[in-house]
C-alpha cells in the first residue's frame, strides 16, 4: 500500500482555508461538514507540528555555542 504524500504547508492551509469558508457558509449537509470537520482537524495538526519542526530548526540554527538559543529581535535592516 502507497502512502500518501504530504501537502507543502503552503497548500495545507490553502486547503484548510477552504475547508473553513465551507463551512462556514453553512451549506453542507451534516455529514458532508463532519467530513469537512475531520480533514479541516487533520490539516491543523499538520501545519501546527511543521511550525513546531520549524521552530526546533530555527533554535538550533540560532543556538550559541553553549547550545542554548539567543534571542534577537527580527530587524529588516540586518
Amino acid at each position: 500500500m502507497a502512502t500518501k504524500a504530504k501537502p507543502s504547508f503552503e497548500k495545507a492551509i490553502s486547503d484548510l482555508e477552504k475547508i473553513v469558508k465551507a463551512l462556514e457558509s453553512g451549506d453542507l449537509a451534516l455529514e458532508k461538514a463532519l467530513e469537512k470537520f475531520e480533514a479541516g482537524i487533520k490539516l491543523s495538526r499538520y501545519c501546527t507540528e511543521t511550525l513546531d519542526e520549524a521552530e526546533k530548526r530555527i533554535t538550533l540554527l540560532t543556538a550559541d555555542e553553549t547550545g542554548e538559543p539567543v534571542e534577537k529581535p527580527f530587524d529588516l535592516d540586518d
